[in-house]
């Protein structure tokens, strides 16, 4: 291992409070691999795959970057970056093969494995329900479009609280459910009225889902923290029209409010269920469906922050009526235009508009299109680490406006299965061959 040297970050490191938790994070899907061993049941992630063949290039997460297999290697990686958490996604179809029913000992042994090795290298283990990797026999009878979804999702959670939750204090129940709810269905792919409607209809259960889960951790005599993690973006228009502001507020309300409002508040924006109710009739708000989320608030949240959105209005989409803009100027990364100003202006609005919630940034990075070649063993990439040093800089200036920030946590720790992209996007701060599963520090990771 090359000598380490101190980075702009690193040096900056007396700008954050004692006890600020600087750590890295995963998912399940995108690092484990072995998806079909140790009685782990197939996940829609499975089937998109390996049969309807999504990704890049036919490329799937069977091996990924075999984590399943060099956990204790990569938590030793973990231990040398100085990582002091480390989020991590629990594979639902580990736990519960069918998605509800009989637990897969197999599976919860794994993570108590994992848990025990990250806690002995003195990282705290920060793991989230679910990421996405939702369970195929489940999906058959309508995924989180069905309203049973929400008890499907409290029953897995339920076994892991009881399975992990002497030695796990900081829990995330859901990992961006806008864009599991929306992004394939509405903004990747053709947009129809229909589509909105079943989008948010998912999304809605999804909120309770959560909400369920964290009742039922209350109740159990959890005594840790319980959050959700939300990708969050602030909303510039294009102009200065009328126009492009209005459809910039819809904007912030489709994909900022509508899940930050019942996280934080137990309540959804009144401009977005008035837009909702005319123009999809959906979703059904039952009774006792704001009860739950009032009595379910989220005690920390979880903030992934990648860029900005520019809106204009567009008489071509159908309910919203709006249209992102693309800035692919010279910063642009494989997330959008790189703007720090964004992060800042994104927390401090949070600790305005929300009470002064305790947050998390639980993903920060970026990946580049040629930055991460390995040369002579090394990978220097400089991108990364300016993308890396001005975001931290972000979440210093939004500290030292009281914004209560309680860590960092940069995306990703290892390149790993990126989506649909298949391997040919690198987001780690270690660069993974993923032929040979050899792990190399890049420059970002000093």
């Amino acid at each position: 291992m090359a000598a380490r040297k101190k980075g702009k970050a690193e040096q900056k490191g007396k700008d954050f409070p004692r006890g600020f938790i600087w750590g890295a994070a995963a998912s399940a899907y995108q690092i484990e691999g072995a998806y079909n061993e140790d009685g782990k049941g197939e996940s829609v992630w499975d089937l998109y795959c390996n049969q309807l063949k999504i990704a890049a290039n036919g490329e799937t997460g069977n091996v990924a970057i075999d984590h399943y297999h060099r956990y204790k290697d990569d938590v030793k990686i973990m231990k040398e970056l100085g990582l002091k958490a480390y989020r991590f996604s629990i594979a639902w179809t580990r736990i519960l093969p069918a998605g509800v029913g009989a637990k897969n000992q197999k599976g919860i042994d794994f993570y108590h494995r994992l848990i025990s090795e990250l806690l002995a290298a003195g990282i705290e283990p920060i793991p989230t329900l679910y990421h996405w990797d939702f369970p195929r026999a489940l999906s058959d009878s309508g995924g989180w479009s069905n309203r049973a979804s929400i008890d499907w999702f409290a029953e897995y959670a339920g076994v892991c609280f009881k399975a992990f939750g002497d030695r796990v204090k900081t829990w995330i129940t859901l990992n961006e459910p806008w864009v599991d709810s929306y992004a394939a269905s509405y903004w990747l792919g053709k947009p129809s009225a229909e589509s909105l409607a079943r989008s948010t209809v998912a999304a809605h259960h999804q909120m309770l889902a959560q909400a369920r889960a964290i009742e039922v951790y209350r109740k159990s005599g959890g005594k840790g923290k319980i959050g959700v993690t939300l990708s969050l973006s602030p909303a510039h228009p294009a102009t200065a029209s009328a126009a492009d502001k209005e459809a910039t507020l819809r904007f912030d309300g489709f994909f900022n409010r509508w899940f930050l409002d019942p996280a934080l508040k137990g309540e959804y924006p009144e401009d977005m269920v008035k837009l909702y109710r005319e123009k999809l009739k959906a979703p059904e708000i039952k009774t006792g469906d704001l009860d739950l989320l009032k009595n379910n608030l989220a005690d920390f949240l979880g903030v992934n922050y990648y860029s900005r959105n520019v809106i204009r209005a567009s008489s071509e989409a159908p309910v919203l009526g709006l249209a992102q803009v693309e800035n692919r100027d010279p910063t642009w990364a494989y997330n959008g235009e790189v703007y720090p100003q964004g992060l800042y202006d994104l927390l401090v609005r949070l600790d305005h508009d929300y009470g002064h919630p305790e947050i998390i940034i639980t993903e920060n990075g970026a990946g580049f299109e040629g930055e991460d070649r390995l040369e002579a063993g090394r990978v220097h990439d400089r991108k990364r680490q300016d993308y890396l040093a001005r975001h931290i800089e972000a979440v210093s200036q939004a500290l030292a406006k009281g914004v209560k920030i309680r860590g960092y946590l940069v995306w990703s720790v290892f390149d790993n299965f990126e989506w649909i992209f298949g391997f040919g996007r690198r987001f780690g701060i270690v660069y993974v061959d993923f032929k040979s599963q050899g792990r190399i520090w890049k420059d970002s990771a000093y």
